[in-house]
């Protein structure tokens, strides 16, 4: 149950973050797998800035901030 709750933020999170990065994004499958690896990048920035989400929102909001830099990284990347 854990890996799917874990699959549903990332899911929300990859959505919310190409929403937030003007419409750009990988399409669904991409989108959640920015999303699940954004979710991962926000967990870990936000444990080392001693940053912490409390509850579902909190934890979609970091998730897709996290994807959101990951996806202003990836188009500094693709732009070279």
């Amino acid at each position: 149950m854990d890996f799917l709750y874990f699959l549903l933020i990332g899911a929300i999170s990859g959505w919310l973050a190409g929403v937030l990065f003007k419409g750009w994004g990988f399409g669904l499958i991409g989108n959640i797998l920015v999303g699940i690896a954004g979710s991962i990048l926000g967990g870990w920035l936000a444990g080392k800035l001693g940053i912490g989400g409390q509850g579902l929102l909190g934890h979609i909001i970091i998730a897709a901030l996290g994807g959101w830099l990951l996806l202003f990284l990836i188009s500094l990347v693709s732009r070279r």
